[in-house]
């Protein structure tokens, strides 16, 4: 072998352990060591690094609750145990949990009741591209979409489509996170606490005549269950909006909507659970 070659090979080879062994002390002595309270938040967390809290990560919701600049009670998928066992970690007392919430898909406007158009849609099966390229194949442009956009984010699994195009909840599955409610292009889904029983199933906007042409269970804006309501119920932009710190349910006649978009739900029935009785 050429001396030269050997030169080289041995001058790159004490370069590279030269190089490595002073890696190796920066990094000892450079290492920044990790808050240990932010270590054992981050082991208390559910690791699914979903991004309800608002945050990057679990990792980056631990800094936040470290540095105090987030709730002990901020990771919604952990829910009150978590939050509870965050708070011994950090010192201090957890508030009580409020009552759970999931999300609401509100439009019942399937397969089924939704008109749809003249033309086949061929683009991509996603509710995303289907509102950008052409509104989908409804002609109900407020509705679901029902290519299942909400149903591939949520990453527990507690959403699926049904036989008739609507996304359903799997109330045992469901964390609460919201992350189905930013994934809807056009904003049907609403996260409402799991006891609630009163909504408006539509979010069309148009003239009665038009929403009922497309639709056969939209909201025609007729106004029936917002006329005694106290406030309960405004009709907004042709379709009825809940005041729910206004409702009074017993002073809406449910059963005089035309189209069946106001309801008020049975949740053993809906949900498949029994709520606790006052």
């Amino acid at each position: 072998m050429e001396p030269t070659l050997i030169l080289a090979i041995a001058t790159m080879g004490g370069l590279g352990l030269f190089f490595a062994a002073g890696l190796a002390i920066a990094d000892k002595k450079l290492a920044v060591e990790d808050n240990p309270f932010v270590v054992k938040i981050n082991e208390a967390l559910p690791g699914v690094n979903c991004g309800a809290c608002g945050k990057a990560g679990c990792y980056d919701f631990a800094v936040n609750v470290a540095e105090g600049t987030a709730s002990v009670t901020g990771c919604p998928v952990g829910g009150s145990d978590t939050a509870k066992e965050i708070a011994m970690i950090m010192g201090v007392e957890a508030a009580d949990s409020e009552i759970k919430t999931i999300p609401r898909i509100l439009c019942k406007g399937g397969n089924s009741e939704a008109v749809n158009k003249m033309v086949d849609y061929y683009g991509p099966l996603s509710c995303s591209a289907m509102e950008i390229v052409s509104g989908g194949e409804k002609q109900c442009l407020y509705g679901c979409l029902g290519a299942g956009d909400c149903v591939d984010a949520c990453p527990f699994d507690a959403l699926v489509m049904n036989e008739n195009g609507i996304p359903e909840v799997v109330p045992d599955l469901c964390t609460s996170c919201g992350i189905c409610v930013k994934s809807c292009p056009r904003d049907i889904i609403e996260m409402h606490p799991i006891d609630q029983t009163v909504f408006v199933f539509c979010k069309n906007q148009d003239d009665p005549r038009t929403a009922k042409e497309v639709c056969n269970v939209a909201c025609i804006a007729c106004g029936i269950c917002a006329r005694k309501s106290d406030g309960g119920i405004e009709i907004i932009n042709n379709v009825g909006v809940i005041n729910y710190s206004l409702l009074d349910d017993t002073k809406i006649p449910f059963e005089k909507c035309k189209t069946g978009a106001i309801q008020k739900i049975d949740l053993e029935l809906d949900l498949g659970i029994k709520m606790k009785k006052n």
